[in-house]
């Protein structure tokens, strides 16, 4: 069962897996880093100086922190915007891909081919 796990985890998809979740939530820190730091206080200036993170309503005991959800959406638009150019480049790429020309014929290849069609017109 260990082998079987080492195999497993020794796969490229899954060490790929895992760098890129690793990425993703270093991505995920600076944009809410962003976020928080940068864009929320330039929009809270913009606004007449409203504090995001400090915005809430009381309901009974309760506090509910709008302000916070308002930040957490707006770090999803970012992070999905960012990964849709990533997709969108992939996609542009692979399309110049498939409409390249395959390649022709080396020289080797039309050598064998001429060798290949005079021994079998000897035939």
């Amino acid at each position: 069962m260990f082998k079987e796990f080492r195999d497993f985890l020794q796969r490229g998809n899954v060490i790929d897996l895992a760098v890129a979740v690793i990425i993703g939530a270093a991505f995920g820190a600076i944009v809410t880093s962003l976020v928080n730091d940068i864009i929320m206080p330039i929009i809270g200036v913009i606004l007449g100086g409203v504090d995001f993170a400090s915005l809430s309503i009381t309901v009974g005991q309760a506090v509910i922190l709008y302000g916070n959800f308002i930040q957490a959406i707006v770090n999803f638009i970012i992070i999905a915007f960012v990964i849709f150019l990533i997709v969108r480049s992939y996609n542009k790429m692979k399309e110049k891909e498939e409409a390249a020309p395959p390649p022709g014929p080396s020289a080797e290849e039309k050598l064998l081919t001429e060798i290949r069609d005079i021994l079998r017109d000897r035939k």
